[in-house]
């Protein structure tokens, strides 16, 4: 695709974070030549609201479609941006690359590791740019934190820690019902094990089942799990893994969640560097002197960092007055800079780009990265609903003896929504 071509996009999945994907693609109409041209979701109550948006914004009413096979089939789209429940991500990525389509996939980038696997090969094997959406990736504070740990700003790194502290209160319980008349249920449940329609388990509480989510270790957490492997500098899997906690301060007869709420996890690499995360989703405090609830710190041989959203701040030692940090005029940083202004779309920018030049390269975060980086809560998860420390071997992508472990990397899937061991 030319410089100056433009690049016809589709957007599948609107809830929630899919508005943004919504947003963020308008945004980038004049800057980088992008149309989105289709929405779609299973839901169809969805598309009127967000008709209008698009409407407004670009003065072109989208084509709206319920079934993403159909907007794949369309040869005028260049690349699809997937906002999907996590049970769908794997599979609609294969069929869109199938497709010769690119690829703006959300985080987690999988609901499995083989998942994750599959699709690095299906972006290779078609050639197509898969962008995993862990936008801290095109962050310029982050970029810059991350920069000064891996030039040595704190030593040797030898230990990550990411946090997640989102209190959630209970969603309650209901009966199995009548799913809404927009809803295409079916095509809905896809992947996961057929089961009748509970309000409950649908439009966002998903998350919350181990059928179609992760739980906040693999919601928000996977942001984290980024920037903590990223800092460290680890583009390898771990070779251990343990992971403890539970649902906590939520009456279960009154709460149907499956997935903890409160979740600590300790991963070891094969040179001895530790990665620990936490999740807390009742009440809490916030931790280091940035006040962090969903951030990162990396400790050194010389001191340690805080990376707090784009702020972030170095110590040494035993020091306690920061030697390097973000540079802030007022309270406000004075160093960002952006090719689309510093609206928030930089990693959208950068997908559109990386199309144009048609190398896996030149994406801030190739599906590989989101691979690995996906990898750790899903292998946190298991190691939580087995109870007990795991050894990965990271070159073969399998449980060290544990057959047990192994049968959780990926899932019995519900035909015909397969994906395939070719892809």
């Amino acid at each position: 695709i030319g410089a100056n071509e433009k690049i016809n996009l589709a957007v599948i999945g609107l809830r929630g974070r899919g508005g943004d994907h919504v947003n963020s693609w308008l945004s980038l109409k004049e800057n980088r030549n992008v149309f989105l041209k289709t929405i779609c979701d299973v839901d169809e109550q969805f598309f009127a609201g967000h008709s209008k948006t698009i409407l407004e914004k670009s003065g072109v009413k989208p084509v709206t479609e319920w079934d993403m096979q159909k907007v794949f089939a369309d040869k005028e789209i260049h690349a699809v941006s997937i906002a999907t429940p996590n049970h769908w991500h794997a599979l609609a990525t294969i069929w869109a690359c199938q497709a010769g389509k690119h690829v703006y996939i959300e985080k987690p980038a999988c609901h499995n590791i083989f998942e994750g696997r599959k699709m690095v090969e299906a972006g290779r094997k078609y050639n197509v740019r898969v962008q995993t959406g862990f936008n801290s990736r095109s962050s310029v504070g982050v970029m810059e934190a991350i920069k000064f740990i891996h030039e040595g700003g704190i030593g040797d790194v030898y230990m990550a820690r990411g946090l997640c502290i989102k209190p959630r209160d209970s969603f309650g319980i209901a009966k199995d019902g009548t799913p809404p008349a927009t809803l295409h249920y079916d095509r809905w449940l896809g992947p996961a094990p057929w089961r009748q329609y509970n309000e409950k388990r649908s439009h966002y509480n998903w998350h919350w089942f181990w059928d179609t989510g992760n739980g906040d270790t693999g919601n928000q957490g996977p942001h984290q799990f980024d920037v903590a492997r990223w800092g460290l500098n680890k583009n390898e899997h771990p070779v251990s893994v343990y992971s403890a906690g539970g649902v906590y301060g939520i009456d279960p007869d009154e709460c149907a969640q499956e997935t903890p709420n409160t979740q600590s996890s300790v991963f070891k690499y094969k040179d001895g560097k530790m990665l620990e995360f936490e999740t807390r989703g009742r009440y809490s405090n916030s931790e280091s002197s940035l006040e962090i609830r969903i951030g990162n710190m990396f400790y050194g041989t010389e001191g340690y960092v805080e990376i707090n959203d784009e702020t972030w701040k170095a110590f040494r030692k035993r020091e306690t007055k920061p030697f390097a940090g973000s540079k802030v005029t007022d309270g406000k940083r004075v160093d960002v800079t952006s090719t689309v202004g510093g609206d928030g779309s930089e990693h959208w920018a950068n997908f559109v780009d990386a199309i144009r030049s048609g190398k896996d390269e030149t994406l801030n975060c190739d599906i590989i990265e989101g691979h690995y980086s996906s990898a750790l809560p899903h292998l946190a998860n298991i190691s939580y609903r087995l109870g007990r420390e795991l050894k990965f071997m990271g070159d073969y992508e399998k449980f060290a003896n544990d057959p047990e472990a192994d049968t959780m990397l990926t899932r019995n899937y519900r035909k015909p929504y397969v994906v395939p061991e070719e892809v």
